[in-house]
């Protein structure tokens, strides 16, 4: 089976390189919705047998964009929201000396610390792994479409590729980027991944 993992659109805050966790509900930019747009007519002949996504409106907006060429209904998990970032909700990272990313592995310490106010990279893989781990063990369907967000996305990655938690600073992905997990008789393979080669027309 395979795991169609997408990210969102791009946000106002991702413009503006603002941290969003899943606490904020933050809007697609003008480029995010002309993202959408064209990741869905890529997508359009890819086989999708259902779609899940997280609550947010960036993931929703994402979803429908997609399900426009696929008449499935959107099933919402709270638990493919963004990470809980905590009192890091807002901040710009061009003010910090390193990668977003990096700072966080200093929080969590390989995933086992939460944010100020937030959560671990632990406890974010433990409830997005829940919502993919049914359609793994019981191939109930053949492709299925996630659509999320960065750790979100990364989290579900790391776990199937069997991949130590402190690897996320190994790993980019930009927003509306498409990726692929292949599970089969050896396990997942990763087949796609971060790519945006359709946003270039």
């Amino acid at each position: 089976m395979r795991l169609l993992l997408v990210r969102h659109g791009e946000t106002v805050w991702n413009s503006q390189r603002r941290v969003q966790g899943g606490a904020v509900d933050t809007a697609l930019s003008e480029a995010g919705q002309r993202q959408i747009a064209r990741m869905a007519e890529v997508l359009r002949d890819e086989p999708v047998d259902v779609i899940v996504s997280s609550p947010l409106q960036r993931a929703v907006l994402t979803a429908q964009s997609i399900a426009r060429y696929h008449p499935l209904p959107i099933l919402t998990h709270p638990d493919l929201k963004e990470v809980n970032v905590g009192e890091f909700d807002g901040l710009c990272t061009l003010d910090i000396p390193q990668t977003f990313t990096e700072m966080l592995l200093e929080w969590w310490k390989c995933g086992r610390e939460r944010l100020p106010g937030g959560e671990s990279f632990q406890e974010l893989q433990d409830r997005t792994w829940g919502v993919v781990k049914p359609y793994v063990e019981t191939r109930s369907h053949e492709n299925v479409l996630v659509v999320s967000h960065y750790f979100t996305t990364l989290s579900i990655i790391l776990k199937a590729m069997d991949f130590p938690l402190g690897m996320m600073t190994r790993f980019r992905m930009d927003p509306g980027c498409i990726n692929v997990l292949e599970f089969g008789k050896f396990g997942a393979r990763l087949a796609r991944f971060n790519d945006t080669s359709y946003q270039v027309v």
